[in-house]
């Protein structure tokens, strides 16, 4: 169904890309692409879709098959039949304005009857649980939403391929387990899976084969049980764990600390919709705190608030005791976004970090070692949209770091990173708490729980009670 035969791609303008990829995929077959951040996972699959090099320029040679047909000659619509595709950003994918038409629009761009447009648009939406949210815009979905939003709306074309780069970046367990059903269903029903991804636990019942890619290049290949190694193993690779339900002591609650950032009946609406309700939050001077909760649950509109960059329908914002305006929050609290694709206003690396700070020599030195220690310095001079999903989060991460802000609140700030840079950057943000700093960390991921935070604060179930553990 999938053949690449000596295939290789290199970006445009970059040292980027791949080498010398051969790689067949069966049809109904699964097969998991893994490796660092920055290996070729994504650029693999720009090439089975058609994105590379006809979106993305650069040198292409070797071929690329689908189905039997060399995909250089086929045009973009006829490609699109054959392969769907979910990336690492859904909002890049989506053209509607509520959900529902987002999930129709494919099967409407092919010109399918009407009748057959919503007989799609239904079992997809019914396939991904989205029933409740069919009617909502899309801009308002949270990020796993919208990831879930885009998985629908490949599901109603039913494409041969399905392409999915880290899908289970922005998903909470419970849609995580969801996604995995819709997958395992696909496969038997006969459709063909490629997916790149750093979490592979999910992903252990579904995959029949994982392919290791080390600088552009496929380095090994595994069945799942030759993945059921030692830990240390797995970490020597710079993997995520695959082995599910390893369970660590609980985080313990620092109540002594004394409160840098408190909440008091805080509680946001909009329109008639409820998004959270009386939250009341206590953070203490120098930890790490995880807000987590379901997809939906509010935790982007909370940081949002909390960072003065939306505002609260009710309730009240301390910091150090006192009452604090937005204008004053935006000044101590640096927000990093779960969507770096927003967060870059400059033409390099080097120049991104060192916005808003002073050109001084100090400075330019500290950002070489930051730099260096996130793995971006060779990147120094590159355009930060030229890095690959895991660099521009550890770039927004550096720059978090870098603004000299009291609070850190960090939104998903691990969704595209492998094993290795999770841990590095778990690492980093301990040493950052252990000076002081105060750091709040919207998450999903249990392993940056288990590995750097002391608190977990849970946004209750249905929008919110702020339940703090």
């Amino acid at each position: 169904m999938i053949e690449l035969i000596r295939a290789s791609f290199q970006y445009e303008n970059s040292d980027r890309g791949v080498r010398d990829i051969s790689l067949s995929v069966k049809g109904g077959e699964c097969v998991v692409l893994t490796g660092l951040s920055g290996c070729g996972k994504t650029t693999v699959t720009r090439l089975v879709n058609g994105l590379a090099p006809s979106y993305y320029p650069g040198a292409f040679s070797g071929s690329v098959r689908i189905d039997g047909k060399d995909i250089s000659r086929l045009s973009t619509w006829e490609i699109g039949r054959l392969v769907g595709s979910v990336f690492q950003d859904p909002k890049s994918q989506f053209f509607s304005s509520e959900l529902a038409g987002e999930v129709a629009f494919p099967c409407e761009n092919y010109g399918l009857s009407a009748r057959e447009i919503r007989e799609r648009t239904d079992a997809a939406i019914e396939a991904l649980k989205l029933s409740h949210l069919k009617d909502r815009a899309v801009d308002v979905l949270s990020s796993g939403e919208k990831q879930r939003a885009a998985i629908a709306s490949v599901y109603a074309m039913k494409p041969k391929v399905f392409v999915c780069d880290e899908p289970t970046a922005n998903l909470d367990a419970a849609g995580t387990r969801q996604l995995a059903q819709t997958l395992r269903q696909l496969k038997e029903q006969g459709f063909t899976l490629l997916i790149a991804e750093h979490r592979i636990d999910w992903l252990m019942g579904i995959a029949d084969r994982f392919l290791y890619l080390r600088d552009g290049r496929i380095a090994a290949e595994y069945a799942p049980r030759d993945l059921l190694l030692p830990e240390a193993d797995i970490l020597g690779m710079g993997l995520r764990s695959p082995h599910e339900g390893k369970c660590l002591p609980a985080p313990s609650v620092l109540d002594e600390s004394p409160a840098v950032l408190k909440t008091a009946g805080l509680s946001k609406r909009i329109r008639k919709e409820v998004i959270f309700e009386d939250i009341s939050l206590s953070v203490p001077e120098g930890g790490v705190t995880a807000i987590t909760g379901q997809n939906g649950a509010g935790k982007t509109t909370l940081a949002q608030i909390l960072c003065g960059l939306s505002k609260q329908t009710r309730g009240h914002i301390l910091i150090d005791g006192k009452k604090a305006r937005a204008a004053v929050r935006r000044r101590d609290i640096y927000y990093c976004g779960n969507d770096t694709s927003t967060q870059f206003f400059t033409a390099s690396v080097a120049e991104e970090l060192l916005l808003n700070t002073g050109l001084t020599e100090e400075n330019k030195d500290r950002a070489r070692h930051l730099l260096k220690e996130f793995g971006l310095y060779e990147y120094r001079d590159a355009h930060p949209s030229t890095l690959s999903g895991g660099q521009k989060q550890r770039l927004a991460i550096a720059c978090a770091i870098f603004s000299g802000r009291r609070i850190l609140i960090l939104d998903e700030p691990t969704s595209g990173l492998d094993g290795q840079n999770m841990r590095l950057i778990a690492e980093r943000l301990k040493s950052e708490a252990r000076s002081g700093r105060t750091i709040l960390v919207i998450t999903h991921d249990r392993e940056l729980i288990e590995s750097c935070c002391d608190r977990i604060a849970k946004i209750g179930v249905k929008f919110g009670e702020g339940d703090v553990a």
